[in-house]
């Protein structure tokens, strides 16, 4: 399919699970997620505290994933770290279909020793991100800490969420899982099936 990231390729799809592929000269992404999952990952994007915060995601939101990334980190991670974020928003939203029969909103959360985070997420198609999340250093690992917020805000893009995410604390690794932990609380909330909901949830009858 064509979309304002480029061709990506999709390599499964059906209700709650998505596989896709994204190929540029800098990256080649695959995800692959499962909604009803366990929290199983396999991460491998070639930035170690990357895979880290994303296999986190995973465990605490019940995601199943599987992210294969190679990108240009010789140059940077900048281009590997947003690549993979707006292909896993892309799988959330292809897995989330018409995004019928689910709650839409959720929110979490989260402490880690000093640190505290909060998330609050919409699915429900319209893209935008509030993201305040106050590192100290330029790194975690290999991890640029300003590449933090800018993949959570290329997931809530790409996957059409409303993502408020904050957070404080004086240890930068702390404050990073935090952060993704309770994404994932929030995320794995807003994705559950509402036994009471028939159709969107939404006055409109539609998503957005």
């Amino acid at each position: 399919m064509t979309t304002p990231l480029g061709t990506i390729e999709t390599l499964e799809s059906e209700p709650r699970i998505a596989a896709l592929r994204r190929r540029t000269r800098e990256t080649d992404v695959s995800v692959r997620i499962d909604l009803d999952g366990s929290g199983e990952a396999n991460v491998s994007t070639g930035i170690g505290s990357y895979d880290h915060l994303l296999t986190s995601f995973a465990h605490h939101s019940l995601i199943d994933l599987r992210i294969e990334a190679i990108g240009d980190l010789e140059v940077d991670d900048h281009h590997t770290a947003e690549d993979v974020a707006l292909v896993l928003g892309a799988a959330v939203a292809v897995a989330l279909g018409d995004r019928a029969g689910i709650r839409r909103f959720g929110d979490a959360a989260v402490p880690m020793d000093e640190a505290m985070a909060t998330a609050i997420i919409d699915v429900g198609g319209r893209p935008y991100a509030v993201i305040d999340l106050p590192f100290r250093a330029e790194k975690i690992g290999a991890l640029s800490t300003q590449l933090v917020e800018h993949a959570l805000e290329a997931f809530a893009r790409t996957s059409g969420s409303t993502l408020h995410l904050s957070g404080s604390g004086r240890n930068d690794h702390h404050l990073a899982e935090a952060a993704f932990k309770a994404l994932a609380r929030a995320l794995r909330a807003a994705c559950e099936a509402d036994p009471r909901r028939t159709g969107v949830a939404s006055t409109k009858g539609a998503a957005q």
